[in-house]
């Protein structure tokens, strides 16, 4: 099935060159017949395919796709709207990014596929740091597998500057121990928006993470 057209490109580039207000809400039903509407089918056939592997999977949409709108409060640029459509497919939703799932952003310059634990709370980031301490190689089995380099390559995040005491020896052994995030990041050509194989393509991407997501998500509970 094709979901999108060549105008959700489009619509994103001239955004990109007229984004205020004025000129947003005179292309609205433009944006809800290009963006919205479709984007919402898309990500509720994805949550459909993936509740056939995960039928713990129980969210809508809605709680997954984030607004158009930028937060601007504490940024010096004032533009208005996001150069992307994005959604977090996972059981918290958009609303908890501690929980692993799939992050997906769809803009004119990639699609962008990312998975893993993006904000874990302090508690989960000791649980995430001690399980792979005590039995690193199950971890290093997961993130060495052929088909995750190949799609994602390796585990991101920002690193802990000072290490403290009693971490400095676990994180001499497995350096990832430092990481107060652990995602991972794929990207597609924007071609692939206007695919009939788009959705299918995200699903092997999905199936290829989902190991590591399931190994986050254990430990952390």
């Amino acid at each position: 099935m094709t979901y999108f057209t060549e105008d959700f490109t489009c619509f994103f580039k001239e955004l990109a060159k007229n984004n205020h207000k004025d000129w947003f809400h005179a292309q609205k039903k433009r944006y809800e017949t290009s963006i919205k509407k479709p984007f919402e089918q898309f990500v509720g056939d994805m949550i459909s395919h993936i509740q056939k592997y995960d039928t713990e999977l129980q969210i809508e949409p809605k709680d997954c796709i984030l607004r158009i709108n930028r937060d601007i409060r504490f940024s010096k640029d004032k533009s208005p709207y996001n150069l992307h459509y994005t959604a977090f497919i996972s059981k918290g939703g958009r609303k908890d990014k501690s929980i692993p799932g799939m992050f997906l952003r769809f803009s004119p310059e990639t699609i962008g596929i990312m998975g893993g634990c993006f904000g874990p709370s302090k508690e989960q980031l000791h649980k995430i740091r001690t399980s792979i301490h005590k039995n690193p190689s199950t971890f290093k089995k997961l993130i060495d597998n052929a088909g995750f380099v190949q799609k994602f390559g390796e585990i991101r995040g920002e690193t802990m500057k000072r290490i403290p005491k009693e971490w400095i020896d676990a994180c001499n052994q497995e350096p990832l121990i430092k990481n107060k995030q652990f995602y991972f990041v794929g990207e597609e050509a924007p071609t692939l928006l206007t695919n009939p194989l788009l959705i299918e393509e995200m699903m092997n991407y999905w199936k290829t993470m989902q190991p590591i997501n399931e190994y986050l998500s254990k430990v952390i509970r």
